[in-house]
């Protein structure tokens, strides 16, 4: 699943070529409108694809920016303003193309499933293979309540004390500081990538509970995940998997990770192990990790 930083990348590409252009209209795929005819929330959230498509005809693309992990389109029409939400789930995708042709992998290809036309004749095209990712058109942040209980951005000057501090609480403190790290109103945008790199050179084990980490050590684990995150954002992002930015372009961070999908540990040569937290796969070092 992308993290901050993939997220990141994709901003960072796509808004310079998506700002100030015009949605003319949106064709979502049958696959999506069978399964919202079916009852299922299938990428199109909190709207029926008839609804999605005509409110989004004629809005002009403002901005694009990044929270956390999720996309926003700002969108404006004759001084009315609303909000497109995208989360790339697993797999999702987007492209600036002016043909379909244009996209050059065969999966990216087969799996659209929103085209949004623009009123110059490009086409800004979202394909998400696993179909786990969301298209959800809001008036405001503060019509979908989760967006409103994440954290500050890691890079935020109180985003430091926030994590010390909601990570000191009942509810965090006896759980495994892995799974804490990954929760988005603990800290925005570090999953299990992340946390896995993080840890592994703060020399935790993932396990410990974080009400067992010292102030001080939660306060070099923070900034050691803010310095991996931005590590990450320069080398734009790590492709493990289907993540691509809207170039179809993949990342090389995954070529820099030291402990994330490893089989041994590149400091003492010890196999590594791993455990299920959070329902992701932890991988760490017995030796280096305690």
């Amino acid at each position: 699943m992308p993290e901050l930083p993939e997220v990141e990348g994709v901003v960072r590409s796509l808004a310079p070529i998506a700002s100030g252009r015009t949605i003319r209209s949106v064709t979502i795929s049958e696959t999506v409108a069978v399964s919202k005819a079916a009852g299922k929330e299938a990428i199109v959230k909190g709207h029926s694809v008839e609804q999605f498509s005509s409110e989004l005809a004629d809005y002009t693309i403002e901005a694009v920016t990044r929270r956390s992990k999720y996309i926003y389109f700002h969108l404006i029409k004759e001084g009315r303003c609303r909000l497109l939400v995208s989360h790339l789930g697993m797999t999702g995708a987007w492209f600036v193309v002016n043909a379909i042709s244009e996209i050059r992998e065969q999966k990216f290809r087969t799996h659209i499933h929103a085209i949004f036309h623009l009123e110059d004749g490009g086409l800004l095209v979202y394909s998400d293979i696993r179909r786990f990712g969301e298209l959800r058109l809001l008036t405001c942040e503060e019509d979908h309540v989760p967006l409103t209980l994440m954290a500050p951005e890691p890079f935020d000057a109180d985003a430091e004390e926030f994590f010390i501090h909601k990570s000191a609480q009942e509810k965090y403190a006896k759980r495994p500081i892995k799974e804490v790290i990954m929760d988005g109103q603990v800290i925005s945008g570090c999953g299990n990538i992340y946390a896995t790199e993080a840890l592994f050179r703060m020399g935790i084990h993932p396990k410990r509970a974080a009400g067992r980490i010292s102030h001080s050590k939660k306060q070099q684990l923070f900034r050691e995940i803010v310095t991996v995150l931005d590590e990450s954002i320069q080398a734009g992002g790590s492709s493990i998997s289907d993540y691509r930015n809207i170039n179809g372009e993949a990342g090389s961070m995954q070529d820099r990770l030291k402990m994330y999908g490893q089989k041994v540990c590149p400091n003492c040569g010890q196999e590594t192990a791993s455990i299920q937290i959070a329902n992701r796969t932890s991988t760490y070092c017995k030796k280096c990790q305690h």
